[in-house]
């Protein structure tokens, strides 16, 4: 029989098993941690001597986790929120207001969500109203100040010393293996509107290296994209989240994009305490995981 009083589950080793799921390995969760690979093995390797059992294969080729590496990881995401809702309540103030925010279709379909959705049952008395649009948009609408704050992507170099950075990402060029590029000629572009950034770096500088871009698919939706890129319908511009196995990364034929970073930019407006309260709360989340993962 098991003896339970022998066995923990420590918060910490949790949260490093779950940022290795959100980063695709050690390596890169020791990245968004702060730590070194060996920290984040030996956090591992805690857990697992007081479990007694494998969470992770280290078999060349085999998945990243094992059968009960994968259950706990169930287990894991329902422990760290109910953890970090508890702390929270324990320590909350009580606040009132409302916020306008806004998100990016990135993250919005990220477990930000989860945090928002906490952070309304800890301060029932605020309304959060918040609207979904492509960064470019975002960024208009909070210097008209019908935004309180917006979480967008920008480009690396474009951050403001007043956004917070949230975590950064690459940009790539990709397409499917099965499409062809001519040596010459138009490539056909997968591209999102006229509102998004990607595209107006693509149609400028992104054709300097001698690429002629035609656009031949045009979609707001992310979804959209990926779906046009794994049917060889062109190339396009995708950063890491949107990334599948399947896609080939396009390194040698256009210029290399700049690196993008997620921010949270507020507008120029009085102090609000409950904007205070939700971008504190973001930014813990974001520093104990190394970033938001899609909820998918």
């Amino acid at each position: 029989m098991t003896d339970l009083n022998t066995r923990r589950l420590d918060i910490d080793a949790l949260r490093t098993l779950r940022a290795i799921r959100q980063h695709g390995g050690i390596t890169r969760a020791a990245e968004a941690l702060g730590l070194t690979q060996s920290a984040v093995s030996h956090k591992i390797k805690r857990l697992e001597a007081s479990l007694d059992c494998e969470l992770l294969n280290r078999r060349q080729g085999a998945p990243t986790f094992t059968a009960l590496g994968e259950e706990l990881l169930d287990y894991a995401g329902r422990i760290l929120a109910l953890h970090d809702e508890a702390l929270l309540g324990l320590t909350r103030t009580e606040i009132a207001g409302r916020i306008l925010l806004g998100l990016t279709e990135d993250t919005s379909c990220s477990d930000l969500a989860r945090i928002l959705g906490r952070f309304r049952r800890l301060h029932p008395q605020v309304t959060v109203r918040t609207k979904v649009r492509m960064s470019l948009v975002l960024r208009a609408m909070l210097d008209r100040g019908e935004l309180d704050a917006a979480i967008v992507q920008v480009f690396a170099h474009e951050v403001r010393p007043t956004d917070i950075v949230l975590f950064r990402e690459a940009l790539h060029w990709v397409k499917s293996p099965g499409l062809v590029l001519a040596g010459n000629g138009m490539i056909p572009f997968l591209s999102f509107d006229d509102d998004c950034f990607y595209r107006r770096w693509a149609l400028d500088i992104g054709q300097d290296g001698g690429a002629a871009l035609e656009t031949v698919f045009e979609c707001t939706s992310a979804a959209g994209i990926v779906a046009a890129v794994s049917a060889g319908l062109g190339v396009a511009l995708l950063n890491e989240r949107h990334l599948r196995p399947e896609m080939q990364i396009l390194s040698d034929r256009f210029p290399a994009p700049p690196a993008l970073a997620y921010v949270i930019r507020r507008a120029r407006k009085a102090r609000n305490p409950a904007l205070d309260s939700l971008v504190t709360g973001i930014e813990a989340e974001i520093s104990r995981y190394g970033g938001l993962s899609l909820a998918v």
